[in-house]
């Protein structure tokens, strides 16, 4: 099986050659995998942003704030760079079934940043910590059940990771990009994570506003 990156130069390549030799009014078609990878690259960018549109207004209405989803949403792409390295490594090809299982990334890893922004602004507001102190003490708290969920997750998965038999390379597709990614995005969402909260997260400590400024008499009335 050709690798993506190599296709699509080959693609391109013979792209422009066709552009110097054909004479007027010729016109090129593709067959087989080349027609799904020119297909399909178009149709995942749509797609993948849709998604990212749609869980970003999904998290906005339920914070009632922009800041929130947006820290929520570096876990993004941390996985999906977990995704990748097997596709760069040749274990499994770009295709109509691994671009579903980087969709499910999106809505998976998330959780994660979910259970610790969540965590931290109830943290600020009911024991009056900062920003910092709030994240590192949700992290904290928080890990057992990401690690626990994280581990249920991949062992679930695993089935279609070692399929066999007919059908073998579709299960296998979605599941190596499953695993790799949600592995790869959860270990990185640990340690990031925190640190975006750190510096863009607002203050939710009560009687400070969300730029961290205290509060005038006139407003507290």
């Amino acid at each position: 099986m050709p690798c993506r990156a190599c296709l699509s130069e080959a693609l391109q390549l013979l792209s422009e050659i066709t552009k110097q030799v054909a004479p007027a009014g010729y016109s090129v078609d593709y067959q087989g995998q080349s027609r799904q990878l020119i297909q399909e690259g178009s149709a995942l960018a749509m797609t993948f942003s849709f998604a990212v549109i749609v869980v970003f207004l999904v998290l906005a209405a339920q914070y009632e704030s922009l800041r929130d989803p947006l820290i929520i949403l570096t876990t993004v792409p941390l996985a999906m760079f977990g995704a990748i390295v097997p596709m760069f490594l040749w274990l499994v090809s770009m295709n109509i079934y691994s671009q579903v299982g980087l969709i499910t990334l999106i809505g998976l890893v998330s959780k994660h940043g979910i259970l610790i922004v969540e965590f931290a602004n109830e943290i600020q507001k009911n024991e009056d910590l900062s920003p910092r102190a709030a994240v590192i003490k949700a992290a904290s708290i928080r890990l057992r059940p990401i690690l626990m969920t994280s581990f249920s997750t991949i062992i679930g998965i695993m089935p279609l990771v070692i399929a066999s038999g007919a059908g073998a390379a579709s299960r296998q597709s979605i599941g190596i990009t499953i695993v790799s990614g949600f592995a790869i995005g959860t270990l990185f969402t640990l340690f990031v994570l925190p640190v975006i909260y750190t510096f863009f997260a607002g203050d939710h400590r009560p009687g400070l506003a969300d730029d961290d400024e205290p509060l005038q008499a006139s407003q507290l009335v």
